[in-house]
Formats: structure tokens, C-alpha cells, sequence
């Protein structure tokens, strides 16, 4: 009986550690690299409703990332050139649960 317990309590464990750990799986956001999950916040950005890279909310201040729209060399970080096709990386826009936020700002983009 101890013995199942024990393995009970193992399972568990593993089960709980596979639910609570998939958002970092990838890394999360790295300010250093500008990146979540390893996809870039910059460069060439489609928006979504299904199948995003990264979940993103905008807010007003104290962003993650302060992004700036280009219509070229989006090459730094936060300068996002909108695009339909060919993305760099997908976002889903959302109000709740982000996974970063963003900050739109015409001087000084980059992260926070």
C-alpha cells in the first residue's frame, strides 16, 4: 500500500510539473534577446486569431516592450513591420492572460 502511495505522489508530482511549466517551456520573455519563447518582438509581425506565437496586450505604460510600427528595417528591437504573410512572428492580440505586454510609442522603442 506505501508503495502505491508513493507512486501515486510521483505521478502527481510529474503530472502537476508538466501543467504548470508549458508557458516557459521555450524560455518566456527575454528582455536581453527581445524574444519570447524564442520568437522575435521584432522584424516582420502577422497578426492572428488562432495559432499566435505570442499572446500580447497593449497597454498604456509600464510594458514589457515599447513598439514602435515601421514600414521597413525592423531590425531592432520592438520596431514591428505589420505584414500578411511571411512573418517573423505571429501575435493573437488579448485583453487577459498575455504573455507580453506592449506599449506603442513613436520615439524609443525597444524593451523595458
Amino acid at each position: 500500500m506505501k508503495r502505491l502511495a508513493v507512486v501515486a505522489a510521483v505521478v502527481f508530482a510529474v503530472a502537476l510539473g508538466f501543467v504548470a511549466s508549458p508557458a516557459n517551456a521555450g524560455g518566456g520573455f527575454n528582455k536581453g534577446n527581445c524574444t519570447f519563447n524564442g520568437k522575435k518582438l521584432y522584424g516582420r509581425i502577422q497578426e492572428v486569431t488562432i495559432f499566435p506565437d505570442v499572446k500580447v496586450k497593449v497597454v498604456p505604460s509600464l510594458a514589457d516592450v515599447k513598439v514602435k510600427k515601421v514600414t521597413g528595417f525592423a531590425n531592432t528591437c520592438g520596431r514591428w513591420q505589420m505584414v500578411t504573410s511571411f512573418a517573423d512572428t505571429r501575435v493573437q492580440f488579448v485583453t487577459i492572460f498575455p504573455d507580453v505586454t506592449i506599449e506603442y510609442v513613436n520615439p524609443s522603442p525597444g524593451a523595458n
